[in-house]
């Protein structure tokens, strides 16, 4: 299991422990690489929050305007959507208004990523990581895991990444990462993963 995987696998664990738990742009509940938590949320009062009706999401709503009192829920799932979010600070600023003081989000968002827009939604922003810190500035902590290493990053961007032989280089990029570890910036990475608590 990579760092970046251990930290999501740890993260989505914390969030599961809360009683009321929005996954914001989840689209379709249990996907985005939630598949294989859906017993872990059992008893919890989860639902999917999403802007597209197609989805039929448990509410309809906009991640600009969250249709939740303030300091109403306990905790937030955000993977892989500020990047959609025409105004990200105003998206961050409706997380921190509808979390309970020590209530906590968990986001994921692309830098160096492929750009991709599936025509359900629009693919406008990618975030390094003083930006991810600034956007959740009014947060009392962030903890933030790079996703992947320089050269799997590169490698990610190549089409076909599942085919051979291009995937034996993504594995093969992934292994030098790990020997040339100390060797490289945390901050030239696919994306980044974050836990942030009011």
């Amino acid at each position: 299991m990579t760092k970046w995987d251990k930290f999501f696998d740890e993260k989505i664990r914390e969030i599961a422990k809360e009683k009321i738990i929005r996954d914001i742009g989840g689209g379709v509940a249990f996907k985005k690489g939630l598949a294989g938590y859906e017993d872990i949320f059992k008893g919890k009062d989860y639902k999917i929050l999403d802007y597209n009706p197609k989805y039929h999401p448990d509410i309809l709503g906009d991640i600009h305007n969250l249709p939740f009192e303030d300091e109403s829920v306990d905790a937030i799932i955000c993977k892989q959507v500020l990047q959609c979010a025409l105004n990200p600070n105003k998206a961050c600023e409706e997380i921190y208004r509808v979390l309970k003081k020590g209530g906590k989000c968990y986001v994921e968002v692309p830098f160096l990523y492929c750009f991709w827009c599936n025509g359900t939604c629009e693919d406008y922003y990618r975030f390094t990581e003083k930006g991810l810190r600034y956007l959740f500035r009014k947060f009392s902590s962030i903890e933030i895991c790079p996703i992947r290493g320089h050269l799997e990053t590169i490698a990610n961007l190549f089409p076909y990444q599942n085919k051979f032989p291009v995937n034996v280089f993504v594995r093969l990029a992934r292994l030098m990462d790990t020997i040339l570890e100390k060797y490289q910036s945390k901050k030239q990475v696919s994306g980044f993963r974050a836990l942030v608590i009011k």
